[in-house]
């Protein structure tokens, strides 16, 4: 399953005292490529929060690797590196839209909680989820 990128145009607010994107909003960005991404399967957080089902960040990596400035529109793309029913990694590689230049890479881990918090296996209880995750993870392989 392949999806498009997502496409982020820069704002002025994103910028820190040195005139660049301040490194935080790198991880807003992996998270709105992540919603984007789980839309584009049609099984967006909204559609999951509804079965009962939350995904938690458990961790989360950056790697910078070149500037991005005010005003430049970057790209992340991101896959499902990793999914068993129970967790999950997805990679992200950001770069800018005009020159394709790389602008950092990273990954978040999640794993699959009920409402209530606890965990559940989604290839047990959620096939339909889980077959969407499952082809997302294999499609990478």
């Amino acid at each position: 399953m392949a999806f498009k990128p997502y496409e982020h145009k820069t704002q002025y607010y994103e910028t820190d005292q040195m005139g660049i994107i301040h490194h935080s909003n790198y991880i807003r960005w992996f998270e709105e490529a992540r919603t984007d991404m789980m839309d584009q399967m049609g099984m967006g957080y909204d559609t999951m929060e509804a079965q009962g089902i939350i995904i938690p960040v458990l961790s989360v990596q950056c790697e910078y690797k070149s500037m991005t400035h005010f005003g430049e529109t970057v790209q992340v793309l991101p896959i499902v590196r990793e999914y068993n029913g129970i967790r999950m990694t997805i990679e992200y590689t950001v770069m800018d839209k005009e020159t394709g230049e790389l602008r950092c890479v990273g990954q978040t881990r999640h794993c699959f909680l009920t409402k209530d918090g606890k965990p559940v296996s989604l290839k047990k209880k959620y096939f339909l989820v889980d077959d969407l995750f499952r082809r997302c993870s294999e499609a990478e392989e």
